[in-house]
């Protein structure tokens, strides 16, 4: 070869002893892995690939350029003119003119795109507020490696002469004066449109052209992410021979917290203070998502009521992408009351001294006064109180009027 011209053979990262088999291999490779519908910037790449393998796979063309390099063929005329590279994509995958310049003159979706395969990702409330690393085992097809996705030996695969290489049959049946025609699955190739002999089948896919990869995806929990959150890895699918692989979507899922609510950027938490610590002041403390301790202060005198709902600012969940931007964080108090006679009357009557006078009782005149205590309640019927078992109630004669919840004796 003159000159040591290997640009078309570089461009198919092929040695010049390339025969014709490892040219079509080469382009059918490249050529999915550059098409603009996969790598948009890949353009001129492309048409690079295409127009070497335009070459190199013509007798013709491939002997002048053996001989004489690409003047050689400008010196010919170009043996004929080039060829659109997506219509020569075309001829080989299927599909139109991935630069809108084909039959027609509008843009195609050149090759059939694999389906996206998605794969739930449960993460705690922990790591989301954090940020993580997380991986992922997933199985998925590639193409087989022994034979380079072809099914065996290089020019054993043929069309299926069955369907034509549509994998699909159609068959008519009389049934009566009326004929009725059917599509179903070519059983010959069943449905794949080609076949092999079975003595030239690779021995790793069994002429199925894919094998199974066990593949370990590294997913960054970033930190504020929120459940229904999508990471995906692009070209990550189901490799198959002639289609662009899909992608893998992980959905993030946030998995409940035993003491943490989340709504947006915000947290929620129950917490549990004693009467003192309510009406005299004191602290108390939260272990946050970040084992982070908040050691929280009430003021004397500032007085928790049960239920009541306080806000510490800033140390609700990071913003994503802006994780030194939080929510607040929403305290609801529950009160703990001391046990009965905790403490004895006198000591009692102190408390008189210091909490805000009984309000007066009211007025009396005229009416029947009946003393009466308070009863402890029956756990067994509790349920009562809230209006449950109402038709066992009837079934009784009891109805809404009947004696309801029972009180426990003292």
């Amino acid at each position: 070869m003159p000159r040591g011209d290997t640009k078309l053979y570089d461009a198919l990262e092929l040695p010049p002893s390339a025969n014709e088999t490892d040219i079509k291999k080469a382009y059918r490779k490249l050529a999915l892995k550059y098409h603009p519908d996969k790598n948009p910037d890949a353009g001129e790449k492309f048409k690079d690939i295409s127009h070497a393998y335009e070459v190199l796979s013509d007798p013709q063309k491939k002997e002048v350029y053996d001989r004489y390099g690409e003047e050689g063929l400008e010196g010919a005329g170009g043996m004929g003119g080039g060829m659109n590279p997506g219509d020569l994509f075309s001829q080989l995958f299927g599909g139109g003119d991935p630069f809108g310049g084909g039959r027609g003159g509008g843009r195609s979706s050149g090759p059939r795109r694999g389906k996206d395969m998605a794969h739930a990702l449960k993460v705690s409330l922990e790591d989301l507020y954090k940020g993580k690393t997380s991986k992922l085992a997933l199985q998925k097809q590639v193409l087989c490696g022994p034979c380079d996705g072809l099914g065996g030996k290089p020019g054993a695969m043929r069309t299926c002469s069955g369907c034509n290489g549509r994998g699909i049959k159609i068959v008519v049946r009389q049934m009566g004066p009326m004929i009725q025609q059917m599509q179903q699955t070519c059983p010959d190739c069943n449905g794949e449109g080609e076949q092999i002999n079975p003595k030239d089948r690779c021995t790793a896919c069994n002429g199925k052209k894919v094998t199974n990869e066990r593949k370990i995806l590294e997913v960054f929990i970033d930190k504020g992410m929120k459940d229904g959150q999508k990471v995906t890895f692009t070209g990550e699918g189901d490799q198959a021979p002639g289609i662009i692989p899909g992608d893998i979507i992980i959905v993030v899922e946030e998995k409940p917290h035993d003491r943490f609510k989340r709504k947006g950027k915000d947290l929620f938490v129950d917490v549990k203070i004693d009467l003192l610590t309510a009406l005299a002041g004191g602290s108390f403390a939260i272990n946050h998502l970040d084992d982070r301790v908040l050691m929280v202060s009430i003021l004397p005198g500032e007085v928790i009521k049960p239920d009541e709902i306080k806000c510490i600012n800033g140390e609700g969940m990071p913003e994503y992408k802006r994780p030194y931007d939080k929510g607040n964080l929403y305290i609801k108090f529950e009160i703990e009351f001391p046990k009965p006679n905790w403490v004895s009357e006198d000591k009692l009557k102190l408390l008189e001294n210091i909490l805000p006078p009984r309000p007066a009782l009211p007025s009396t005149k005229g009416k029947e006064v009946e003393e009466v205590v308070l009863s402890a309640v029956d756990p067994m019927q509790q349920s009562r109180s809230n209006g449950e078992d109402d038709d066992e109630d009837e079934e009784h004669g009891h109805g809404h009027g009947g004696p309801g919840v029972q009180c426990a004796q003292q």
